[in-house]
């Protein structure tokens, strides 16, 4: 029965009742008698509850479809609308759970895509920040000290200055490039560039300690590419927006051979702020491996940063528990 008929149904069983009643115990004279009137009112209101109550039961499989439409986030998937309801609501809400399905599967193809096309531009930029930026400043450097070295005392410190500023800017050219192509990644494994990485971010107001777990799962290359880039988003968003003074990363092995990436830190948490784009690059980059991600406010105040992702075969490679 299609649900045009089924509400048509429900107003006629209605209005049946109240024709009965008024053929039946209920009469009504002319002029309407004050007695009758109120019995018809009465009726009147019974009738309209009545109705309203049935068509909430009928309808409700359409109300819970439009809050599952509502809330839906391609980046949260797996979350389906219970099949309920006879008829064409199930049928609607079969077609909707296929959609999200689809959907879901195109943004992942979709942000796979995208986030392969961003590493190979972060990787081209790097190459070319190490190889043409870098090789000029460091010819700046050797001429200005050949300068400083065959220059008049008075003008030898302001070349010295210059020396340094330059040096200065080499260091952090050679540093960006460093989180735009992750070198250490792809030639020391990431237990290396988890270290490195944090090492990176400790400054005299923020300490970031990485504690690697042995016998972890081995892990291709994508998803150790993702641990890394969602660890190094976690760091950044402590250093930069949570004032925090304490970081740690944990890598460690979970049961049914997956592994967690936990960034921790000791800031004031994210609160009921929106989600930037760096929160949803992350989501972005969990979903391209089929991973498990989790941002919230940690048991002691803080954010906590959870990702778990299935790994293969035990890792040969070891690491001290504690590594700073």
């Amino acid at each position: 029965m299609t649900l045009y008929w089924r509400i048509f149904l429900l107003n006629a069983a209605v209005l049946v009742v109240a024709v009965l009643l008024l053929l039946g115990p209920v009469t009504v004279s002319t002029p309407v008698l004050f007695g009758e009137a109120q019995v018809l009112i009465a009726g009147l209101v019974v009738m309209l509850i009545a109705n309203a109550i049935l068509l909430r039961i009928g309808l409700a499989p359409l109300a819970r479809l439009t809050r599952a439409m509502a809330t839906a986030d391609l980046l949260r998937p797996g979350s389906r609308t219970i099949v309920t309801g006879p008829g064409e609501i199930a049928d609607l809400t079969k077609t909707f759970n296929a959609m999200l399905a689809r959907l879901e599967a195109e943004r992942a193809t979709s942000s796979g895509r995208a986030l392969s096309a961003q590493e190979a531009e972060r990787q081209r930029l790097a190459q070319e920040l190490h190889d043409e930026v870098g090789q000029t400043l460091t010819a700046v450097l050797l001429q200005l000290k050949h300068a400083a070295d065959h220059a008049p005392q008075p003008v030898r410190a302001d070349l010295r200055q210059a020396q340094e500023t330059t040096r200065a800017g080499l260091d952090e050219i050679r540093r960006i490039a460093r989180r735009l192509r992750p070198g250490v990644l792809e030639e020391l494994g990431l237990h290396s560039a988890l270290r490195a990485l944090t090492t990176e971010f400790t400054t005299s107001s923020t300490s970031a300690t990485a504690y690697i777990t042995p016998g972890l799962p081995h892990l291709d290359p994508a998803t150790e590419l993702v641990l890394y880039r969602i660890a190094q988003e976690g760091l950044t968003n402590s250093a930069r927006h949570a004032r925090a003074t304490r970081v740690e990363v944990h890598l460690r092995p979970l049961p049914d051979a997956r592994v967690g990436l936990l960034v921790r830190d000791n800031g004031q948490g994210i609160g009921a702020a929106p989600e930037g784009a760096g929160i949803s690059g992350m989501r972005e980059r969990a979903l391209l491996i089929g991973a498990d991600l989790d941002i919230g406010q940690g048991p002691h105040g803080g954010t906590e940063i959870r990702l778990r992702v299935t790994g293969g075969k035990a890792d040969d490679r070891s690491t001290q528990e504690n590594v700073r």
